[in-house]
Formats: structure tokens, C-alpha cells, sequence
């Protein structure tokens, strides 16, 4: 869910940051705010995408191998050649679609926890769904395996505390990130930084990560004859999500995000337990997990996307709910096309957050004159956060494609490299496809003044968006 859907608080923010805008006598300096300010600053080596020299570097030591080179071999190399958390191979990941088959295989797996469970969430609700996962969680915990809980002080506004005093009750660990307080803060305290992060590590040895949170409104199911009757029956609208599970040796940096973030919020110290088991081989899968904080020097998931791009030789398929591109992104995009590469946008259609909604809309008509595709989800509210890059290159997380994600909150995607599971995301891509009506440069130019002016509005808000 988007940071700015959750009512009052969206207000009251909205208020706080105009009082923060004029406080700053700058603003951070992070790739996407370098294309911002100076569309020529050029942002290289360990500090951003990979330069053309470095590309051609890569390039060359591949030729000088002397074998055929196919587009995966390149993807390795220059997905290798970033810095950040290492290529790690012998992973099985499994793709999941929808609340209902993710939260299938997230509490089996918590069921089956014999040592420790990690949480940490944007949204945890104590609704229906947020219950049936503490209820899990409270029989795990009291079975004599640690449940450490960390979910973010924004994104629970709404829950009642007595759901997390019944989760310390039964002897959970639990922290609250960045509260909305500065006086209960343990650490640095900042209003806008949040973690919108969506991680479940169990044993250390299974991992969890996506779009979706933990409410009941990702019950519903988004490919069905009945979703695709809401919108004209105005019933309300299935959530369209996409999530991951990975076993394998990767989890170890994902479980080393957690307890990372967890010290940096200074937490009580995790209870003893085996957090980093030796882990077999499980699969084919070549992983990277990538974590982004604002505390970090730039996005490195921002910086492996954009690299990523220009790497591009024959699509790119991109599904996003809150899609906000800065220049550099914008830039990125439009050489792709340039130089023969199709790029196709699956976006929303409806949405929880009329201003990014209306920000994103703001670049249709650029995206469209460079041939960019652009199709709007119909019969779901999209929430999915996924590319796909010359079928082999992969990406599935929590980040959105805007200023939010790149700039002020904690984030996670895995990098999925192989063609097998680039075709069970392109079969997705294409379900999704069907599901959607495509915006024409035409239609594009004759929509009324009405939706011109939410969208100029809205767009000088990106930044904060």
C-alpha cells in the first residue's frame, strides 16, 4: 500500500513535510536527486549504474573469453560487476500470485518452524488476516521457537495496540520502526523514513518477500470472472500482488537485513538462536538480494534497475503500482526504445493513492511520443512490483518505481537471472496483459482538463510522494 493511503495520517503528513520542505537547506544527495537537479551529473563506479567505459569493460572481458556470448551470459556479467551483495547460486525460488496462495505458503512455512521466526512488515492489520498470522505466531513462540517481530510505526497506525501486547504477552520480541514519536525513538528519528520492507525468514533458511503486507485485503483473488465484473458492478476491488519465496543460500543476506535493521532501530538484543545455518544448495536459481535504505549512501536497488536497463537488447516488461519515474529513469527508458528495445508498462487502473496516481499519469504523454507501451490493469487494484528484462533478468521486491521507495524508505527485491523463471514471470506478464486496456498516444492527447490539472498538482508533490 502506498504510504499516503492510510486517511488522517496521509493529511497530517502531507502537512509535516511542507513544514520539513522548508526546513531543508538540502535535499539528500542519492542517484535519483543527481538526474534531479543536474540531468548531465554523471554518477559512476561504486556510486551508481554502471558507466558506458564499465559496460564496455565487462563487454570486453566476455569476448576475450572466446566462447559465444548469449543475453543471459551478459546479464551475469553486468549484474556481477555491481557492487553490493554478492550472485549467489543453488536457490529454488517459487513465484506466488495473490494474498490467498502467499499467505498459503507463509504460514505453512511458520508452522513448520523449529528455531526462529523474523517478521518485518510495512502493515501488519488486526483484522481477520493480521490475527490468523499472530495466532501462528503466538503457537510457535510458545512451542519454544523466538518470533522477532519489526514492523513499521506508519504503516500499523491503525492497529490497536492490544494486538502487539498480546504478541509480547506470549513472549515475541517486537519493535516498532521509526516511531511516529520522536520521544519513544531509540533511534535516529526522521518522520519520513520508513520501512516499507515485506520479509518473513524462517529458520534462516526459507525467505519470504514482495509486494503484499499482511491484511485482509489481499483475500480476494485477481484472476477471476468476478474481478473482472467489479469495476462495472462497482464492488470493491480484488488486490493484484506478486510475491516470492526462496530457499537456498541467499536467505543468509536477507536474514542479515533483518538483523542488521533490527540493531540499527536498537532493539533489545535477539534471543539466542541458529540465525545463520549452513545452507545446501536447494535449486538452480541465481539470486541477489538487495536491500536499499536513505541511510545508505545511494539506492543500490535504483542503481542495479537502471544498469540493468541499459543492458537491455530486446524487452522490458515492467508491472508497478506507484510509478513515479524521476529523469534518470525516464532517460533510461526512452534509450532503450531508441536503440530497438521494446518496453511495455503494466500500471494501475484504479488506485489507494489518488496523488501518486495522478503523479505517474503526469509522464504518460513523454513515455508515449518515445514509443513506450503503457497498459492501465482493469477489474483489480494493482500492487505488484515486478520486471522483467531480455527474459532472463528478473526483479520482484517492495520497491515502487518512485521517489518514495528510491529516496526515503527501507526496501527488498530479489534479482532472479535465468531464462526458466523469466518465462514464468513473462507468462504472468502476459495474464496481467489481458487484464488491461492500453493507452494510446491518441487517446492520451484528447483526455479533459480535469485530469491535466490533478495530474500537474500532483506531480509537484513527486519528490515526496
Amino acid at each position: 500500500m502506498s504510504n499516503l493511503s492510510r486517511g488522517a495520517w496521509g493529511r497530517w503528513l502531507v502537512v509535516m513535510q511542507l513544514v520539513l520542505l522548508g526546513a531543508c537547506s538540502s535535499l539528500p544527495t542519492i542517484v535519483p536527486d543527481l538526474s534531479r537537479k543536474n540531468p548531465r551529473v554523471a554518477v559512476e563506479g561504486a556510486a551508481g549504474p554502471l558507466t558506458a567505459a564499465q559496460s564496455k569493460a565487462v563487454l570486453d572481458r566476455l569476448k576475450a573469453g572466446g566462447k559465444p556470448t548469449s543475453i543471459f551470459d551478459r546479464h551475469l556479467a553486468f549484474e556481477d560487476a555491481l557492487p553490493g551483495t554478492p550472485l549467489v547460486t543453488g536457490n529454488q525460488v517459487t513465484l506466488l500470485v495473490d494474498g490467498p496462495n502467499t499467505y498459503k505458503a507463509m504460514l505453512a512455512a511458520i508452522r513448520g518452524a523449529r528455531d526462529h521466526i523474523n517478521l518485518e512488515t510495512y502493515i501488519l492489520e488486526d483484522d481477520e488476516t493480521g490475527q490468523q498470522f499472530a495466532d501462528a505466531l503466538i503457537a510457535k513462540q510458545r512451542a519454544g521457537v523466538q518470533v522477532n517481530v519489526m514492523y513499521d510505526s506508519v504503516g500499523t497506525l491503525g492497529t490497536k495496540k492490544e494486538f502487539f501486547q498480546q504478541l509480547r504477552d506470549a513472549g515475541i520480541r517486537t519493535l516498532q520502526y521509526n516511531p511516529v514519536n520522536p520521544l519513544t525513538a531509540k533511534a535516529g528519528w526522521d518522520v519520513n523514513e520508513r520501512d516499507h520492507r515485506k520479509l518473513l525468514i524462517v529458520d534462516g533458511r526459507t525467505a519470504f518477500l514482495g509486494g503484499i503486507n499482511i491484511s485482509s485485503v489481499y483475500e480476494g483473488v485477481s484472476f477471476s470472472k468476478r474481478s473482472a465484473r467489479t469495476e462495472a458492478t462497482g464492488e470493491k476491488l480484488p488486490w493484484r500482488d506478486t510475491h516470492l519465496q526462496i530457499d537456498g543460500p541467499v536467505v543468509a543476506d536477507l536474514q542479515r537485513l533483518f538483523t542488521d535493521t533490527w540493531a540499527q532501530q536498537k532493539g533489545d538484543p535477539l534471543p539466542a538462536g541458529n540465525y545463520f545455518p549452513k545452507l545446501a544448495p536447494k535449486g538452480d536459481d541465481v539470486v541477489r538480494a538487495i536491500g536499499s535504505s536513505p541511510k545508505d549512501p545511494y539506492s543500490l536497488i535504483y542503481a542495479t534497475l537502471i544498469s540493468a536497463i541499459n543492458s537491455a537488447e530486446s524487452d522490458i516488461l515492467i508491472t508497478n503500482a506507484y510509478f513515479v519515474p524521476d529523469p534518470q529513469l525516464m532517460a533510461a527508458l526512452k534509450a532503450a526504445v531508441a536503440r530497438g528495445v521494446k518496453v511495455t508498462l503494466i500500471l494501475p487502473g484504479k488506485t489507494d493513492s489518488g496523488l501518486v496516481f495522478h503523479a505517474g499519469r503526469a509522464s504518460y504523454t513523454e513515455l508515449l511520443e518515445a514509443g513506450i507501451r503503457i497498459h492501465e490493469r482493469k477489474g483489480a487494484l494493482l500492487h505488484s512490483k515486478t520486471a522483467l528484462i531480455d527474459g532472463v533478468w528478473s526483479t520482484i521486491g517492495s520497491t515502487n518505481l518512485d521517489w518514495r521507495s528510491f529516496l526515503h524508505n527501507l526496501e527488498v527485491n530479489a534479482v532472479i537471472l535465468g531464462p526458466a523463471f523469466g518465462q514464468q514471470l513473462r507468462t504472468l506478464f502476459d495474464r496481467d496483459l489481458a487484464e488491461s486496456n492500453e493507452i494510446t498516444l491518441e487517446a492520451w492527447r484528447h483526455r479533459g482538463i480535469a485530469p491535466r490539472v490533478r495530474e500537474a498538482l500532483s506531480k509537484a508533490w513527486e519528490y515526496w510522494l
